[in-house]
């Protein structure tokens, strides 16, 4: 069983009584607390609590009018802005389940996840909705993210592509347009209620919905509050991806609850960045190793620019002790690395502030316990030695959508609780802090993002000139890992590298494409048949260190 850690930050409760209201509620609190005060600040455009409240009411009338009612899923598709807000809010408004989706996907690939979560309605972005149509999508609100295209952003250009109107089909609207609609009377929305279904995969390379009732959400809502000190006074760099548990809670949802302002940025621009935290003074910033590497890479990096950040956090995969010992000397900031899933809503492990290891997931979270098991037996193994770490907390999730069988799989009972099995591997040392060694499970982490390698061999399998495809992971100085592709081609069949990769682009997301192409005569399979990746992709790291 986890330790009572004696690095526990002083003054600090060791559990948390968590919420049983809805996530709209918190926004409904901090509208009446603080109606006036900027809540959003995105390319030069402010929205107030009460307009994004007010937007939030317009917008869920629209989507009752069309039938959306308590548990219906609801896909949000859209970049990081405004509008990701309110029509997040809007659903809950109704009760009804957020299907937050990576704007990165192909018309294909989104089409699986509304046939999966059974998705009716959706709102996506104005340059995302040809796209949304070809994947089946029914009723559409197509958003333009400056909520506006008559905008001109101020001082920081937005990415391009973004302010765009598209040529709707019959009987879809334009944000604006819903926005016309009078609010719909509130659901009565309790935190055993469904709330959000973010997307993970497995070995399979199917993704699977990820349920997640509102108070475990709520969990890490508050709970990411209390841990760092929050204000009503913090200013948030919203960098992360609102698709991804991490951006959602840490950047979006506790901020919000805690009435502080969140300075959005469409897309991560290493630049923008830096003049948004100087020009806003922006008090947090959660991130992925990989911005903190970019933004300190920059030739006009000026450690000056950072001089109002509190606290710098992140997860997704470890920053180099370098680059965080280069952070601190120069900075004089100590990064709080964090651990966390999609099925733990982000955050079930951080760092104590003042008491942080590089590369170094940290300690269990308020509620949580975690332990290190060995793979096979499930016994509990001493510090020091590693197993699989299982994680048993209020912010874990329910289970997979319409998957009992894989549920069963992810969970296991002990001492009379259910623990959710991460399949990562690592260890605990005699202080109480966790590590990650290595992944029971196939997966290759981009920056956080996670690239399932059977998924992406399915898509390679599809070229005509591709007999056999195997994925493997490789070490990434700027990424943290990166997918190489190891191909068999068929007879008298010829592709270059770089025709495979421009053909990939097409076929999946840009961050699951792989970077790099290898041609080799065969595959090594194991005694059953398969393709032995794991060989192969410990040759690889052998060669490369």
């Amino acid at each position: 069983m986890t330790p009572a850690n004696r690095y526990w930050p002083p003054q600090k409760p060791r559990s948390l009584v968590i919420p049983q209201t809805g996530l709209m509620h918190n926004l409904n609190v901090s509208a009446e607390r603080y109606p006036l005060k900027t809540a959003v600040w995105f390319y030069g455009r402010s929205l107030t609590y009460r307009e994004l409240r007010e937007q939030a009411g317009r917008l869920a009338g629209h989507l009752a009018a069309q039938g959306v009612k308590k548990s219906d899923r609801v896909a949000v598709w859209l970049q990081n802005s405004p509008a990701w807000v309110v029509a997040a809010h809007a659903c809950w408004h109704l009760g009804a389940v957020v299907v937050p989706l990576a704007p990165m996907l192909q018309a294909r690939e989104f089409g699986f996840f509304l046939q999966d979560a059974g998705v009716r309605v959706g709102i996506v972005g104005a340059e995302l909705y040809d796209k949304a149509k070809q994947g089946g999508l029914g009723h559409t609100v197509a958003a333009n993210v400056m909520l506006g295209t008559d905008f001109e952003p101020a001082g920081i250009p937005l990415p391009d592509g973004l302010n765009v109107t598209p040529t709707l089909q019959a009987g879809d609207v334009t944000l604006e347009e819903a926005l016309q609609h009078q609010p719909a009377p509130p659901a009565d929305v309790s935190g055993d209620d469904l709330c959000v279904m973010p997307y993970t995969s497995g070995t399979t390379g199917l993704p699977k919905g990820c349920v997640h009732t509102h108070g475990s959400v709520q969990a890490n809502v508050f709970g990411s509050n209390v841990w760092v000190n929050g204000t009503p006074e913090d200013v948030f760099l919203a960098a992360l991806p609102f698709f991804h548990v991490t951006g959602f809670v840490n950047s979006l949802l506790s901020p919000l609850a805690g009435g502080g302002k969140i300075v959005m940025m469409a897309r991560w621009d290493r630049d923008a960045a830096r003049q948004l935290i100087r020009e806003h003074g922006v008090t947090t910033w959660t991130n992925t190793p990989t911005m903190v590497i970019d933004l300190m890479g920059s030739p006009a990096f000026d450690p000056a620019d950072l001089k109002t950040l509190r606290r710098v956090t992140g997860g997704g995969a470890s920053l180099p002790a370098a680059v965080g010992q280069r952070l601190l000397d120069t900075t004089g900031i100590e990064f709080m690395e964090g651990y966390g899933l999609s099925e733990t809503m982000a955050q079930s492990h951080t760092n104590p502030e003042g008491r942080q290891k590089f590369q170094c997931l940290g300690i269990p979270l308020f509620n949580v316990d975690a332990r290190v098991v060995d793979v096979d037996t499930l016994e509990e193994v001493p510090p020091g030695q590693s197993g699989e770490i299982v994680i048993h907390g209020p912010q874990v999730m329910q289970g997979y959508w319409n998957r009992p069988e894989e549920t069963t799989r992810a969970f296991v009972t002990l001492d009379g609780k259910a623990f959710l099995r991460t399949g990562d591997l690592g260890y605990m040392d005699d202080e109480g802090y966790f590590f990650f060694s290595d992944r029971l499970k196939r997966m290759v982490n981009v920056s956080g993002m996670k690239v399932w390698p059977a998924e992406v061999e399915n898509k390679l399998h599809a070229h005509p000139a591709v007999q056999e495809a195997c994925v493997i992971s490789v070490p990434d100085e700027r990424t943290g890992e990166r997918a190489r592709a190891l191909i068999v081609l068929k007879p008298g069949h010829a592709v270059s590298a770089e025709e495979l990769q421009d053909w990939a682009r097409g076929e999946m997301a840009p961050y699951k494409v792989p970077r790099e192409y290898q041609f080799v005569e065969s595959l090594p399979r194991s005694p059953t048949g398969k393709v032995a990746w794991r060989p192969l992709q410990d040759a690889a790291r052998a060669a490369m260190s």
